[in-house]
């Protein structure tokens, strides 16, 4: 293979510590502000997230900022100067990655291979994830979808992601943890694809218990 790109939410990031990290903002943000008992406010911050989300016309690219934003209004009136910085300090001291990410991501630079990203998320935060797990500078391209304007399955964001590395699709592999839009998304392009923690299917060509397990496929 001449290129591995890898997803960040559920493949690189851990999920479960992106929950964890809301639930310590919403929190916070209800000792200081008496905004309500934490539980009912995470439940409706959380809706207005994923209402943001759901309501995006198909592919189009719709900003996480922008939906933390409506979250905010959604819970009360705290002025943005002071909740990004507690949301921002919650986030990136609770992230932890997924076991073997980073020691796998550290091991394949060192091979002559392009390594790449290929995530939905906003450009600014994805490469603060990569830089908080200290691998950012370990990949050779990253590509997200505010960049290209479209999400996974559309296939513009894997083509822009192959451009920008100058390889084949058929050379190439996608590691993803969902099935539909990581898996079938690349695959309908031409690229390999590694199923980490999603359902299989016909779309995949390796699954992974173990991020490790790539050094033995590639």
């Amino acid at each position: 293979m001449d290129a591995i790109f890898w997803d960040i939410g559920g493949v690189i990031l851990d999920s479960s510590s992106v929950r964890t990290a809301h639930e310590r903002f919403v929190a916070e943000l209800c000792e200081r502000h008496d905004l309500g008992e934490p539980d009912e406010v995470l439940g409706t911050w959380r809706a207005e997230l994923g209402a943001h989300f759901r309501e995006r016309e198909g592919t189009t690219f719709r900003s996480a900022r922008e939906g933390y934003e409506r979250a905010m209004a959604a819970v009360g009136d705290v002025p943005a100067e002071e909740w990004e910085p507690i949301f921002e300090r919650t986030l990136f001291d609770s992230i932890e990655p997924n076991p073997g990410a980073v020691e796998t991501i550290e091991a394949l630079s060192n091979r002559e291979l392009h390594l790449g990203v290929i995530s939905d998320v906003d450009t600014a935060e994805g490469r603060r994830i990569l830089e908080t797990f200290d691998v950012h500078d370990r990949f050779d391209s990253i590509t997200t979808s505010e960049m290209v304007g479209r999400t996974k399955p559309d296939p513009a964001i894997f083509e822009a992601a192959l451009d920008a590395a100058e390889v084949d699709p058929e050379r190439s592999l996608m590691i993803g943890d969902r099935y539909r839009h990581d898996v079938e998304g690349a695959k309908r392009v031409g690229m390999r694809t590694a199923a980490y923690g999603t359902e299989d299917g016909p779309a995949v060509d390796y699954r992974l218990s173990d991020l490790r397990e790539l050094l033995e496929i590639v």
